[in-house]
This record gives structure tokens, sequence and C-alpha cells, in this order.
């Protein structure tokens, strides 16, 4: 007999592990090409525009982006004439790089610059071609990014403002964790990948010295191996000690490289919210541990 296919993922469960991974709103998606500098020819990726970044997706389905860009600096944004009929093509100007998109159709692509131009000069464009429910949804994506950016942008004084406040609130506001991070062993770890590999295959755990953090993979080989990185925590940043080390300015980015790094072949793991969380390390536990982290620094 042939072995079943695993069932695909629903909507809502691809939604709720892409928000788990990138922790910013969805404000728009769908199907773009892609030509950025280092590619030779365009990419078709299913793309998500949370906050100012554009996610880029294999397809439709997959819960790990491949590739990201930040938009946040958008220095203009120029269309660009298609020979193809029924094709929308512009260019993102950007301070380190200029990248191309190309859209299915000319209607995706108004909705694309429309919601791109909002989130970046934090108001709606004038010169859209767009119906009445799209410039409604253009208004309502703008109030919710300013008030997203407001939020942000109270976060450092709050802690200082509010030095009564508990630490597991500090915690779980100021000091969000990626999703794949356990307050578990080396050896715990491990077996977490080893158990349930249709997950992820990689997990972001305390150091043994309670101050730093370890990565633990699983390589999908002949034989699968597991591999353990350290990551130190340097003032505000984190360096991954490898041959050459690389240092990044949040855990999340951490995360982020070892996916990019690997075209997607590490992804992080996560908790489903239809899978037994019982095994999963209890919130408790996971303060406890950040409470020691955040006195010894």
């Amino acid at each position: 007999m042939m072995a079943k296919k695993p069932p695909k993922p629903a909507p809502r469960r691809i939604f709720q592990e892409r928000l788990k991974i990138t922790a910013l709103p969805l404000y728009f998606e769908g199907f773009l090409l892609v030509k950025r500098p280092e590619y030779q020819d365009f990419k078709h990726y299913w793309t998500e525009l949370r906050g100012t970044t554009l996610f880029f997706y294999t397809d439709k389905k997959s819960t790990i982006y491949i590739d990201k860009l930040d938009i946040i600096d958008l220095t203009c944004l120029t269309d660009q004439n298609s020979t193809e009929k029924n094709c929308a093509k512009f260019t993102l100007v950007l301070p380190k790089e200029e990248v191309q998109l190309k859209t299915e159709n000319t209607e995706s692509g108004e909705e694309w610059r429309g919601f791109i131009l909002t989130v970046t000069e934090l108001s709606v464009p004038q010169h859209v071609s767009l119906l009445p429910g799209q410039v409604i949804r253009l208004h309502e994506v703008l109030e919710r990014e300013k008030k997203r950016r407001t939020e942000t942008e109270r976060l450092p004084s709050t802690s200082v403002e509010k030095e009564n406040e508990t630490i597991e609130d500090y915690v779980d506001v100021l000091n969000p964790m990626p999703a794949c991070f356990y307050t578990v062993s080396r050896k715990e770890a491990t077996e977490m990948l080893e158990k349930k590999p249709s997950l992820g295959n990689m997990i972001l755990r305390p150091g043994s010295d309670s101050r730093n953090y370890s990565i633990t993979i699983r390589q999908e080989t002949d034989i699968p191996r597991i591999k353990h990185y350290k990551v130190m925590s340097i003032g505000k940043n984190y360096t991954i000690e490898l041959e050459k080390p690389v240092t990044l300015p949040s855990l999340f980015s951490v995360i982020d490289y070892f996916v990019k790094e690997t075209r997607g072949n590490l992804r992080p793991f996560i908790y489903s919210t239809d899978e037994n969380l019982g095994q999963e390390p209890k919130t408790e536990e996971r303060r406890e541990k950040l409470k020691k982290n955040l006195h010894s620094s």
C-alpha cells in the first residue's frame, strides 16, 4: 500500500504559524514576481506585506518564508513599462538596493502599489486606480500601521516609566521571544526534534550558563544529525559562534539567519494549535528562566 500523504495545513493554521514567526500584522498578500540584485531572473513568490516588511514564500501553503525585504526606508516606487499584456511592473528603490516587482495583472499591481505606499509613506496615495472598498481597506491599514509604530516607539520608554511593573509583564511585552524558544536542556531539545520532526527542525533554548542561548537543529541527511550552536548575548546584540561569527541585533534575527542561509531547510520547531501541548514547557518555567537572565544581565 502507498503511504498516505500528510494532510495539507488549513488556511487558518497557516496564518497562525506565520504570525508566530513574523510577529507582524498582515496587511495584504498575493503572488508576486520578484527580482532582487542577487537574482538572475524573476522568482515567483506568494508574498505577504506584514508591517513594513515583504515576506516571500515558495507557495501559498508554506509556513516558513525563504526571503524577506524591509521597505520602511523606501525612497520611491517607480512604474516600469512592460511589454506583457495585463501585467504591472514597478521598482522599489531602497537605500541599498533596487527590487523589481511584477504582478499577474494590472488590478493586483494597483493594489500592491497602494498598500506599499500607504505603509511606507503613512498616507493613502491619491493616484491609484482602486475601487471604493479597496480605498477603505487602505485607510484601515493606515490606522493600524500608525498605531503599531506608536506602540513600538513607546516600548523603550515604557520600561523606564513603569519600574514597578512585574517582571512577567516586562518579559512578555518588552522581550518577546521567537516562537521556537523553549526552556529545555540539550537532551530535551534533541528528543523534541526527534519525536515530532513534522513541527520543525530548529529549537532556540537557554545556554548552559543561563545567560546565553543555544540553537539545536536536526539535519535530514542519510542519517539524521543533531547539531548545537552557541548564541552569545553581547550587549544588545547576539553572536552566533560559527567558523566566522555572525552578530545580529535580536534573537528573531538569529532564527531568520538560519532559515535564510539554509534556504528554508531549517524551520523553527513550533507546536501547532491542534497538537497535544502536554510536552511543551510550561509558560511559568519559561518566565522563571528569563527572570534569571534579566537579573544576571
